[in-house]
């Protein structure tokens, strides 16, 4: 028996990432987002995509890149209080199904914004940029890196 307010699962983080509740959710918020950005009169289409895009690029890689730890009380022992949300996912099992969901995303959203921007240098180079800044961390060669130390407490 349990008693206190830890739970059976070691990190509550890998069952939050891997629910398919917070993927719809995910996929909402973008969605939802997005048509906010359509519905302003001063921007094109071709910048709401490209704002949608650099939106969910850099709210991503805050949420999952930046921030460290668990919001949940575990019976861990702060073992992943040094960890980044990406690196906790499935605890660091590379290629799983929430990772390639995660990794998948940014790469339609890329696809989206350059189509409807008819490939504009600007609006793709920002793209491009933006899809840099969402890929490169989740590469198995980076996982556990800090470049030039940046987060590393």
């Amino acid at each position: 028996m349990h008693t206190g307010t830890t739970n059976q699962v070691a990190n509550p983080n890998t069952v939050v990432w891997n629910s398919p509740g917070i993927w719809i959710t995910y996929l909402l918020t973008t969605g939802f987002m997005h048509l906010i950005l359509l519905s302003m009169p001063w921007f094109t289409t071709s910048v709401s995509w490209t704002l949608t895009n650099v939106l969910h690029g850099v709210c991503m890689y805050f949420f999952l890149h930046t921030i460290k730890g668990t919001p949940f009380e575990t019976s861990d022992q702060g073992k992943y209080r040094y960890s980044t949300h990406w690196e906790q996912i499935d605890s660091g099992t590379q290629f799983t199904a929430a990772r390639k969901f995660f990794m998948t995303t940014p790469i339609v959203l890329y696809i989206l914004a350059s189509f409807y921007s008819m490939y504009d240098f600007t609006h793709f180079v920002v793209n491009t940029l933006v899809l840099l800044l969402s890929l490169l961390p989740k590469l198995p060669q980076l996982h556990g890196v800090r470049i030039f130390g940046i987060n590393k407490y």
